[in-house]
């Protein structure tokens, strides 16, 4: 058959301009083994990654510094999609070809059944009505969007379209992964270098990628402009030597746009540094923002607010210092202008710190919550009326006082007492601490006591047995405790967006729940006691995209091999001894390299007793009687997982490869102690009667007993104490 002529030319043409385009174009990966960096999102069993290989993307937003692998991660996705892939440069794109566009793919959905990837390279450069108008099409699946931005996207795309695209950070690479590419594009005999002889010197490598900061475009183009621009040696070699590099990339790439992220985290980071009193980090931070350009009277402006809201009263000079260092630098300028910003500096960080000053907002919250108070007769303007209405009255001039200061009541009636201001211990505040703290309790002692009586209790309601039961739900708080647990270990297991995580016997499904919310660019995987209660909980998670749906299984062996797991969580994992030893170590087996395992073991022997809710006397030998009995049946209870102790779990992390971190978690509830659930300890038949009847106390003792326990807990709610061991653990 023969071929169209138009089509050679279009192909001719387009390998032309292939071989034309700059280095870094060339040298873009076609599959995601030869994309290099990234890990964290593209990594093995990372949920990006899977959704390319399965061919499941949803929409998705690409955020990051340039020449970190947005634009190429894009073009990896065209190459394994079966969808139709349109790529647009939101700078060049406007609304007619973007409608064109969405024509064309509403076409191919509705007669061909093919959905439509659409690229668009800086969509933070789209107006608010071009973005609006992908948002049906996005909903109704004709088009996958993916966006790429250097802009933080929750401020630059519109809510709507974020809300309907999974967001992944790409970050600088690091300098390994730039060495490899600089490696690649230097061998390559079609897109590189491979087909002349060059030699790149250690020294002009190292160069090169320093001065890039993680970004390989730039390093790929110096090295473009380096080996076109130098002559080959007598023996055709093109040597390209740290003079040579200096000159292709003379200025280190800083990413900084006074209106993006960096900018904010560059002043974040040195508004932390000056308020973390670290002269070091603040001048370094302050330097950064000044080296890209930044007008350093922002600089003087942030430290203005500074030296009230974070020194205030601890040094009132340093208001002072900064606005005539900042009036200084616009009489003189720049480059010797530097000098009052840098003493500025490094007098905010070396100052002392107090956040008094925020003792106003405090106000303002008690004016906005507080019903309108009016001011005190004493306080009143008594030029007007005080003849007629008595204004004024009773005002003490405080200079008639020794001191120039005498008690009395400033604050409105129900204000009395209320403090905004507490004085700190350092600088100008510790010298007036103690002055304002007496003189505020002589004025506590000028206000009125009043004395809070208990109410008389004036109604009464029969027993009620649902009412009884939603007390119990109500008053104990096993639910809050075990939220209180997860919470402990989430925090400790620090999970990042993107982290693999992997949740031992996770049949309650409270870390797995939380692992899924947590680490949505990641994964989770859940390891759980049956058959049944994974039908169980894929049922509760069958209303997620199957990508987001933790994988589940009965036993480690299930799972694959090759995975690797940055966070391990469990609660009260562990067994008996032998058992355990055999989990946490297996455990160690898939780890990530700088994975951490976190899990949490109840410790029923530290928890709470009866016998201590009870009056007893130290002679009273019922009482010893009932304490011996209940510290013999924790101590040899039938289940081992609850005989554990923080010695013996630390006796068994000794013993593997593990460094482990150990604290107790004590936590205090509010149980609810009916009648009923006394007689059932008591009873006979239970094991707390049954080894009381054993140790000698007769069926009389153990009715007195019952009734005196009813009498001082029965349908109350008590204290009811918690012991938690929490462990990290890791290679």
């Amino acid at each position: 058959m023969n071929q169209d002529p138009h089509d050679l030319f279009q192909a001719e043409a387009a390998e032309r301009r292939q071989q034309q385009s700059p280095l870094a174009n060339r040298m873009r990966p076609q599959t995601l083994d030869d994309y290099v960096g990234q890990e964290h999102i593209i990594g093995p069993g990372r949920l990006l990654r899977r959704s390319i290989e399965a061919d499941q993307l949803s929409s998705l937003i690409l955020y990051g510094p340039p020449g970190t692998g947005k634009t190429t991660l894009a073009s990896v996705i065209a190459n394994t999609s079966s969808s139709a892939f349109v790529t647009l440069n939101a700078v060049l794109a406007g609304v007619k070809v973007l409608r064109e566009e969405i024509d064309a793919a509403g076409h191919r959905f509705a007669y061909r059944q093919q959905r439509t990837t659409l690229f668009v390279d800086e969509v933070h450069r789209w107006n608010k009505a071009q973005q609006d108008a992908l948002l049906p099409h996005v909903e109704n699946g004709a088009i996958i969007f993916i966006g790429a931005t250097t802009e933080n996207p929750f401020f630059e795309v519109i809510k709507p379209l974020v809300s309907r695209s999974r967001v992944f950070q790409l970050r600088p690479l690091d300098d390994g992964a730039v060495s490899t590419l600089l490696t690649r594009a230097l061998e390559d005999p079609v897109n590189g270098f491979g087909g002349q002889p060059v030699a790149l010197e250690d020294e002009a490598r190292q160069h090169l990628v320093h001065m890039a900061n993680g970004d390989a475009r730039s390093t790929l183009n110096a090295l473009e402009l380096a080996v076109n621009t130098t002559a080959a040696g007598q023996d055709g070699v093109v040597r390209i030597d740290l003079a040579t590099a200096e000159e292709s990339i003379q200025r280190r790439a800083v990413l900084y746009d006074k209106q993006g992220d960096v900018h904010y985290d560059a002043v974040s980071a040195f508004i932390k540094s000056l308020r973390g009193s670290d002269p070091d980090a603040a001048l370094y931070w302050g330097a950064k923002m000044i080296y890209a350009g930044e007008d350093p009277s922002f600089l003087f402006r942030r430290m203005a607010i500074l030296a009230s809201e974070d020194i205030g009263l601890a040094d009132p000079q340093a208001v002072a210092v900064v606005e005539s260092c900042w009036s200084l630098f616009n009489r003189i300028g720049l480059p010797e202008g530097l000098y009052p910003l840098s003493q500025a500096i490094l007098y905010l960080a070396t100052a002392p710190k107090s956040n008094s000053a925020m003792a106003l907002f405090a106000a303002l919250e008690a004016v906005e919550q507080e019903k309108d108070q009016e001011v005190p007769t004493p306080l009143k303007d008594g030029n007007r009326d005080a003849t007629a209405f008595g204004h004024g009255a009773g005002y003490l001039y405080p200079h008639a006082y020794r001191d120039h200061w005498v008690a009395q009541q400033y604050l409105p009636v129900g204000l009395e007492g209320r403090v905004f201001f507490e004085p700190g211990a350092l600088g100008y505040e510790a010298a007036i601490r103690d002055q304002v703290l007496r003189r505020r309790e002589e004025l506590l002692a000028a206000a009125p006591e009043q004395a809070d009586a208990p109410a008389e209790g004036i109604t009464y309601s029969p027993d009620d047995p649902n009412r009884e039961n939603w007390l119990r739900r109500a008053g104990n708080a096993g639910s809050r405790h075990l939220g209180t647990v997860r919470d402990a270990i989430c925090t400790r297991a620090g999970m990042q967006r993107h982290d693999r995580v992997l949740v031992v016997r996770a049949d309650n499904g409270l870390l797995l729940a939380e692992a899924c919310r947590v680490v949505p660019e990641g994964g989770v995987w859940g390891q759980v006691s049956s058959p049944k209660a994974a039908t169980g909980l894929n049922l509760r998670y069958s209303e997620l995209p199957e990508l987001d749906r933790p994988v589940l299984a009965t036993s480690l062996g299930e799972l694959d091999p090759e995975l690797r797991f940055e966070c391990v969580l469990g609660m009260d994992m562990l067994s008996g001894p032998q058992e355990a030893e055999e989990l946490l170590s297996d455990l160690t087996k898939v780890l990530a390299d700088g994975g951490r395992v976190v899990f949490s073991q109840s410790l029923p022997l530290m928890g709470q007793r009866v016998h201590s809710l009870l009056d007893f006397r130290a002679e009273d030998k019922l009482g010893t009687l009932l304490r011996e009995v209940e510290e013999n049946l924790w101590a040899n209870h039938p289940n081992p997982s609850l005989r554990w102790t923080e010695a013996a779990l630390g006796d068994l992390l000794a013993r593997l490869p593990l460094s482990a971190d150990l604290e107790l978690l004590e936590t205090v509830d509010r149980r609810f102690v009916s009648i009923r659930e006394i007689r059932s300890w008591l009873n006979p038949q239970s094991a707390l009667g049954a080894a009381l009847n054993c140790s000698g106390l007769s069926s009389d003792g153990l009715t007195g007993l019952s009734l005196r326990m009813e009498q001082e807990l029965g349908n109350q709610t008590v204290p009811w104490q918690r012991v938690t061991v929490l462990v990290t653990a890791s290679y």
